[in-house]
């Protein structure tokens, strides 16, 4: 069963510009991870310096081979490094009701 990934990310102001291009470099190679279907950035309305990824999965394990991988690893260290608090993420299925 598919599941959505949702990962909500605070940056300092001042690294919004640099998050944007790393994302940006990087998008193709994550939509192309195998397991990936699908992955969107949002920012927030208001609070522009809120982000969040949307991605969908083919399950939990693609999704676990992408969360352990080198590109993941160093990805996640340099957006990390960019964070002004810590990132929350969830995994959630559809209940399709």
């Amino acid at each position: 069963m598919p599941i959505i990934r949702i990962v909500k990310m605070t940056f300092r102001e001042e690294e919004i510009p640099s998050f944007i291009e790393l994302f940006s470099e990087r998008k193709d190679q994550i939509r192309n991870f195998p397991g990936c279907s699908h992955l969107e950035l949002w920012q927030h309305e208001k609070e522009k310096n809120v982000f969040f990824t949307y991605s969908i999965w083919n399950d939990s394990i693609h999704l676990d081979h992408y969360r352990f991988s080198e590109f993941f690893k160093e990805t996640w260290s340099l957006t990390r490094a960019k964070f002004q608090t810590r990132a929350e993420a969830w995994t959630l299925n559809n209940l399709n009701i």
